[in-house]
């Protein structure tokens, strides 16, 4: 059913003139009476009759009237739900303990007025997918990794380089030392069953012990962080990473020490990828957000891949 006919049918109830309802509609009066005649044939029922007065409803009219009018604010919700500023802005954290999620909470709290739907994508491929067809408005991801560039209408910004640290149990040789440089960890078994070949972390923890000569295991099902940290606590031959940023709680007799790495201390960049066309208000505002509040980048005395894009 066309819309306009049904909104020239209200407003010409509304008026009891198709003058008026032409003048309402900024068209002809044979306009209104064509939309009028349209929707009579598609209902198969007259609406109006003539008068001396101007058109009044018939009963099959009066029965259709709060119909059309529904139907009209439907179409505004719809309309409305789609429309820039109206919609939440939906953004891609990857996962619900992460940096990513740290900085859209910081975002919400400053932004309490702002919408958002906060969604969790496996890989890069599906993000980038999701960014360009438009079922999301942005995503965190380490970009780019090697062989991966981005297409020329994403547009993306490094936001925050996250510093690893070494997680240990109560008995690792390590678990007592202030802090430990990469050559400590050479020969020490760092378990993280995680990583999954073909993703950006993936990409980044092969160049890790590739630079570093680590010894990086990612054997054995990944039953989740708490099955992660239950094995790292009882087992002193295994350590693992952990972002410093990244929200974890663990009970208090693990006996947990995060320890930070150090001479160089390997950071994980993460970036903000959105469609260059996007004209969602609040992407902008997050944009500004995140580089007003960003930390330092590419600092001295950091590594990463060379893939990574310094911006």
């Amino acid at each position: 059913m066309d819309l306009d006919t049904v909104r020239t049918f209200v407003a010409a109830a509304d008026t009891g003139q198709f003058q008026e309802a032409a003048a309402e509609l900024a068209v002809t009066q044979q306009a209104v009476s064509k939309r009028i005649a349209a929707l009579e044939r598609t209902l198969g029922v007259r609406l109006f009759t003539r008068t001396a007065r101007g058109a009044e409803l018939t009963i099959d009219g009066q029965a259709f009237l709060p119909h059309a009018r529904e139907l009209l604010r439907v179409s505004e919700r719809a309309v409305a739900s789609v429309r820039p500023g109206r919609r939440p802005l939906r953004v891609d954290v990857i996962a619900s303990r992460g940096a990513a999620t740290g900085l859209m909470r910081a975002f919400h709290r400053a932004n309490p007025g702002i919408d958002l739907d906060v969604v969790m994508l496996f890989d890069i491929e599906t993000a980038v997918a999701a960014v360009r067809s438009g079922a999301i408005d942005a995503s965190f991801r380490a970009v780019a990794a090697p062989g991966r560039p981005l297409p020329q209408d994403i547009e993306s910004v490094r936001v925050l380089d996250e510093p690893l640290q070494l997680l240990t149990g109560p008995a690792h040789a390590l678990a007592g030392a202030r802090s430990v440089t990469m050559d400590q960890l050479a020969g020490h078994r760092i378990w993280m069953p995680g990583i999954v070949p073909g993703t950006e972390w993936a990409a980044y923890y092969d160049d890790l012990v590739a630079e570093f000569g680590l010894t990086i295991e990612a054997t054995g099902p990944n039953f989740g962080s708490d099955a992660l940290l239950d094995t790292v606590a009882d087992t002193p031959a295994l350590a693992t990473f952990m972002g410093g940023r990244t929200r974890l709680v663990w009970p208090a007799g693990h006996g947990l020490r995060r320890i930070p790495v150090t001479d160089p201390t390997p950071v994980y960049p993460h970036s903000l990828l959105w469609r260059r066309d996007n004209p969602h208000p609040a992407l902008a505002t997050l944009r500004a957000h995140l580089a007003a509040t960003a930390a330092g980048r590419d600092t001295a005395g950091t590594w990463t891949p060379d893939w990574v894009l310094p911006r």
